[in-house]
């Protein structure tokens, strides 16, 4: 099979790439502004935001399946607007499309969200998100999108880099108590998408793990699994803040576990 990973540089992409290779897929990749240091793909420049580009790139291409995992979360065109060019021109190739979406589609509300919840978004990343979910349904109905939440691996992601920046006195800050997500591991997730790539199924998929912890217990348990004091992390309230975005949410995967082979680890056994 021949994918094309959109966003294969990132902290995601970069992992479904290796995946995909491992695989056996034929692998092309995308990056903004400086590829991966990951062999078994063919790489490319590619700018989200440029429609005619990515039609272009698409089109040299040809792939099979397309996995959108690009975005900025301070920058619409390049969330809402470049996952649209993406879905437009899988689209128009007869590509199948796994797009990635995130729980910040959700206000938290209802704490507890299934695959057919609406999403209410209570910020601009977040409605970002949603806008690129609608777009793709609108392009692409048989299309894969896969929402997760936070993404952990084994030092890389911005939460690890986070605590220890504030362990190391790095940074200042505190890691919020009333702040829940349901993390996964990076290579989990990456299976997954690689896995729902391959498959028949399509529509909306919840990727995360199954333990629901707060900001501040995922950087104590990052902290403990990599000899840090965990004293050194204050904790505060985001409810105490201005900062935009839902507080709780918990993505239930029920339905989208019945249908995986891959084992969703919860972060408590992965960081364990």
């Amino acid at each position: 099979m021949r994918m094309l990973v959109v966003g294969g540089s990132g902290f995601l992409g970069r992992e479904v790439v290796l995946r995909s290779s491992a695989a056996g897929h034929r692998v092309a990749a995308t990056y903004l502004t400086r590829r991966a240091d990951v062999a078994g793909a063919d790489w490319c420049a590619l700018d989200v935001r440029d429609r005619g580009r990515v039609a272009a790139l698409v089109a040299a291409v040809r792939p099979d399946v397309v996995v959108n995992a690009a975005y900025r979360q301070s920058d619409w065109e390049s969330t809402a607007d470049g996952a649209a060019h993406v879905a437009v021109a899988a689209a128009e190739h007869g590509a199948r499309l796994v797009h990635v979406s995130s729980d910040a589609v959700f206000s938290g509300s209802a704490i507890h969200y299934a695959e057919t919840a609406v999403p209410d978004p209570v910020s601009p990343y977040g409605a970002a998100k949603a806008a690129a979910e609608r777009a793709v349904r609108a392009v692409s109905p048989d299309a894969v999108i896969a929402r997760t939440s936070l993404i952990i691996g084994d030092g890389g992601s911005a939460q690890e880099r986070r605590v220890h920046a504030l362990a190391a006195g790095e940074a200042t800050g505190v890691l919020f108590t009333d702040d829940v997500r349901c993390p996964v591991h990076v290579r989990d997730l990456a299976a997954a998408l690689v896995e729902l790539a391959s498959s028949h199924h399509g529509g909306v998929h919840h990727v995360a793990g199954p333990d629901a912890v707060t900001r501040h217990e995922l950087g104590v348990l990052i902290a403990r699994r990599d000899g840090l004091d965990p004293a050194l992390l204050r904790p505060g309230r985001r409810s105490d803040t201005d900062l935009p975005g839902p507080l709780d949410v918990r993505l239930d995967c029920t339905v989208t576990r019945a249908r995986l082979r891959t084992d969703l680890r919860g972060v408590r056994s992965f960081l364990g």
